[in-house]
């Protein structure tokens, strides 16, 4: 009548070792949780990135003022006819 008790009891820390420290444990559980969730958050950023490179690259297809806008800022595109000044800060 003894062994029965004591063959559930151990029956039962098995399972309980198996669940906080075996394979597929809480804590693996917990962890893996916390890896998907910030990968979630990543995507939603490169998502956003993307959307944004998109209506980029739709502005540069359509139109020339893009194209325009661009070389100004990025080459220093100066039409004939215009005049460039460049203010520089004050040295103190």
């Amino acid at each position: 009548m003894k062994v029965v008790p004591i063959l559930l009891f151990v029956l039962l820390a098995a399972l309980q070792y198996r669940l906080w420290f075996g394979k597929n444990s809480i804590p693996e559980y917990v962890a893996m949780e916390k890896s998907v969730a910030e990968q979630a958050e990543q995507n939603t950023e490169l998502l956003q990135r993307n959307n944004l490179l998109k209506a980029d690259i739709k502005d540069l297809k359509v139109g020339l003022e893009a194209v325009e806008e661009r070389a100004r800022n990025e080459l220093g595109l100066i039409k004939q006819g215009e005049t460039f000044y460049r203010i520089l800060p004050s040295e103190e």
